[in-house]
C-alpha cells in the first residue's frame, strides 16, 4: 500500500485551490492494484503533462502503460503491441482519435480492443459521434481519477466476459437487461449483427451500400432504444440474444 499524487484537472475548470502544481489539481490516491495486474494499456494524448501524470497514476495502480503522442504514432505501436485496452484523446495533431479508432476497428488484430475516449468536448453530439465511431466509453475532461480507473476496470472485465463466452454456455454469464418491448428495424438488425462481429461503421456502410453517417445514426438509435451505453454492450446484447 502507498500513496501517489495525481494531477488531472486543467486550471480553467477549477476554483482557486491550494496545492495546485503546474496548473493541475492535486489528488492523493491510495494504491490498489485490483484487476490491473499484467494488464497493458495504450495511452494516447498530445498533452505531455497529462500523459505523464495519468501514466504514473495507472502504473501505480498496477497497469503496464505504453504511451503515444497522436493516433499515427499509436498505430505504429500497435504493429508490435497488443494492449488490453486503449485510452485515447480525441483532438490530436497528425491523426485524431476518430481516425485512429476507425483504423483500430478495421484491423482484425485490434478490432476487439476496448477503447476509452478522453475529450474536452462534452456535448451530446460529441459523445454520440465518439461512440458511433467505435469507442466503448466516452469520458469528458476534467475527470475524477477514480472514475477513470472504474471505467477501465469495467471495460476490461466486460471484454474478458465476451472473450470467454462459448456456444452452449448461455447460463455462464448474466444477460444485459434491455426493455422487453425493444423492436429493431430490419436494417438495425443487420447493423447490430455486424457490430457484434467487431466491424467498424465504415465496413458496415460498405457492406450495406449506405453512407457511414447512416450507420452512425442506426447505432445511435439502437443505443437509445436499448438504454445501453456503448458498442461493446450492444454487441454483447446481440450475442446473448442470438442476433449475431
Amino acid at each position: 500500500m502507498g500513496t501517489i499524487y495525481l494531477l488531472i484537472d486543467s486550471p480553467g475548470s477549477l476554483p482557486p485551490l491550494s496545492g495546485q502544481v503546474g496548473g493541475y489539481r492535486e489528488y492523493c490516491i491510495i494504491k490498489d492494484k485490483s484487476v490491473a495486474d499484467n494488464k497493458k494499456l495504450l495511452l494516447i494524448d498530445d498533452d505531455p503533462n497529462l500523459i505523464l501524470l495519468v501514466k504514473d497514476y495507472l502504473e501505480f495502480r498496477g497497469y503496464d502503460v505504453v504511451t503515444a503522442e497522436n493516433g499515427r504514432a499509436a498505430l505504429e505501436c500497435l504493429d508490435n503491441l497488443t494492449p488490453d485496452m486503449i485510452i485515447c484523446d480525441v483532438m490530436m495533431p497528425e491523426m485524431d482519435g476518430y481516425s485512429f479508432v476507425k483504423n483500430v476497428r478495421e484491423n482484425a488484430k485490434t478490432s476487439w480492443i476496448p477503447v476509452l475516449f478522453l475529450s474536452a468536448k462534452g456535448q451530446s453530439q460529441d459523445r454520440v459521434k465518439g461512440l458511433s465511431t467505435g469507442a466503448d466509453v466516452y469520458m469528458v475532461k476534467p475527470f475524477e481519477p477514480e472514475e477513470l480507473v472504474a471505467q477501465v476496470e469495467s471495460s476490461l472485465k466486460q471484454a474478458s466476459r465476451l472473450s470467454q463466452r462459448q456456444p452452449g454456455r448461455g447460463d455462464a454469464e448474466p444477460t444485459i437487461h434491455v426493455p422487453f418491448d425493444v423492436e429493431l428495424t430490419p436494417t438495425e438488425q443487420k447493423v447490430v449483427q455486424f457490430v457484434a462481429r467487431g466491424m467498424a461503421n465504415r465496413e458496415i456502410a460498405e457492406q450495406l451500400n449506405v453512407s457511414q453517417r447512416t450507420i452512425e445514426s442506426h447505432v445511435s438509435n439502437m443505443l437509445g432504444k436499448t438504454g445501453l451505453h456503448n458498442r461493446t454492450e450492444l454487441a454483447r446484447w446481440a450475442i446473448e440474444n442470438s442476433m449475431a
